[in-house]
């Protein structure tokens, strides 16, 4: 199966870093995109990094949205595996796929090469906290010459292409990567805005690259500044002072112009993941009892304004092929009576935790504790800054979280982010589910080359994923982006990888 880039570009709209790059000439051939001069783009993000912008940590979407980093290969507008720093790629056999390169450079000055290549893939294997991308694959690379690169899986990968594309397997020039295992982007990547300056976890200075090989950016470079507060990106837009700010809270949209508000469907669900290995939810009753206690389309107009659909599964609407009913799920555990739960409960605290950086999410959590303790629980919350949590959640401090996750974000393909989140190995496994049927549902979806039959086996495996209790989907979002009139080419991403490319700029 091989892939070229001629012919592509045209559907990249949505693609990290690509989309804008080419233009059609008058004759109807694809030409270099003229990079214009125009000013700085001053942009409000919702996540501080948690990592320094390391691509192993969550920080990595960071990378792909402001267009510093790329892989072998990005996503285009369908979803399907397009070109990046790979131009083309052929599978040899079941387990063994080579990527021809294109001629490009790092932000440093150096050359992209084979053995660059191969070396930035192998610190993403080592490192010590496995990217989410990693969690159900192992893969070795080769350097074949100065411009090929063989990839192997110890087992067949149908979707390795699409696996590549992640924001945490983005290539960094070899400078990047420490003896410590830490890993900086600054002034290593090969996109077109190169960061020169990171301020701890407040401010970012990036640069147009003028070496970027898919043309010169149009904008002069971007300022970026992190702001957890939504009700204060969204005051940021409104006074100027930002010329983008993501993630615009529900109950500030509407206060938008509204040339300035733009909703995207998104693939991003909210769920009430609950701690099975230990504590209040370790007990299959109580959590059958939670998912019976709590009601998502509660939310959808009191907390998200409109702005979200009822939430059965784990995927929704902006999916195509996961629309629609699926059924009933079977062979759930019986949810206990108010009753039952104070008694089986003794008097112990439900540690409920969210976070702050998605301004619903605090409200939700106040609608789900009065579900909860109506049903019997007695609940206490923990709302704080997403970084100052991540380990506790990671470690199982908590015995809920009300979580807000793009399903399609790490590889454009469900497989992954069921196995980082629900098997028994996963790297992202905050409910710490251990189910052997959960395992074998999701591996047999990962072996799965033919499309509609992974997706069939994809559903098995949600099917899977929702017996056991360990995560009650509440709704699927519909994202808001706030977008000054003044700006043109922002790139509305149901994926939330991609917002500002060579072609975004000011008018």
């Amino acid at each position: 199966m091989r892939r070229t880039s001629r012919g592509l570009f045209a559907a990249l709209a949505l693609t990290p870093l690509l989309a804008g790059c080419f233009v059609s000439g008058e004759d109807g051939s694809e030409t270099a995109a003229e990079g214009g001069s125009g000013g700085r783009l001053k942009v409000a993000l919702a996540v501080p990094p948690a990592q320094a912008l390391s691509p192993y940590s969550n920080d990595a979407t960071v990378l792909s949205k402001l267009s510093v980093a790329e892989g072998l290969t990005g996503l285009d507008e369908a979803g399907a595996a397009a070109p990046a720093l790979a131009k083309s790629w052929t599978r040899k056999n079941a387990t063994t796929w080579t990527f021809e390169l294109r001629k490009a450079t790092f932000q440093d000055g150096t050359d992209v090469t084979a053995e660059s290549v191969v070396g930035a893939l192998d610190h993403a294997t080592a490192a010590e906290t496995k990217p989410r991308v990693l969690s159900d694959v192992t893969l070795s690379a080769k350097a074949d010459d100065t411009d090929t690169v063989t990839i192997t899986t110890k087992a067949p990968d149908p979707v390795l292409p699409l696996r590549l594309a992640s924001p945490a397997l983005g290539i960094l020039s070899p400078k990047a990567y420490g003896k410590d295992g830490t890993v900086s982007p600054v002034g290593t990547g090969t996109g077109p805005f190169e960061i020169t300056k990171l301020t701890g976890k407040t401010k970012a200075a990036l640069d147009r690259f003028d070496g970027y090989w898919g043309g010169r950016a149009k904008a002069s470079g971007i300022d970026v500044a992190w702001i957890a507060d939504g009700t204060a990106r969204a005051n940021a837009l409104r006074g100027g002072d930002v010329d983008i700010a993501e993630w615009i809270p529900t109950a500030q949209a509407g206060l938008l112009d509204e040339d300035t508000r733009h909703e995207v469907p998104s693939v991003r669900t909210d769920s009430l993941i609950l701690n099975t290995r230990s504590g209040i939810f370790a007990d299959e009753a109580l959590r059958a009892s939670a998912r019976e206690a709590v009601d998502g389309s509660a939310l959808v107009d009191s907390v998200f304004g409109g702005y979200a659909d009822p939430a059965k599964a784990l995927f929704g609407p902006a999916i195509p092929w996961a629309a629609g009913d699926r059924g009933e799920v079977t062979g759930r555990a019986k949810a206990s009576t108010a009753a039952e739960v104070k008694a089986d409960t003794k008097g112990k605290i439900l540690r409920l935790a969210t976070y702050t950086n998605r301004a619903e999410l605090p409200e939700a959590a106040t609608v789900l504790q009065q579900q909860l303790e109506k049903a019997g629980f007695t609940v206490k919350q923990d709302v704080r800054e997403y970084t100052q949590m991540e380990a506790g959640l990671l470690a199982g401090e908590y015995d809920a979280l009300v979580f807000s996750r793009v399903t399609l974000l790490d590889t454009g393909d469900a497989v992954a982010y069921l196995a980082s989140d629900f098997t028994s190995d996963g790297v992202y496994n905050i409910a710490g589910l251990k189910d052997s049927g959960v395992d074998r549902a999701i591996k047999s979806a990962a072996g799965e080359g033919d499309t509609a039959k992974r997706q069939q086996k994809i559903l098995a495996a949600e099917a899977e994923v929702l017996r056991t209790d360990a995560v009650v989907p509440l709704v699927h979002e519909k994202v808001v982006q706030g977008i000054a009139t003044g700006v043109e080419g922002v790139l509305l991403d149901p994926r939330e990888r991609s917002l500002i490319n060579v072609d975004t700029h000011l008018k």
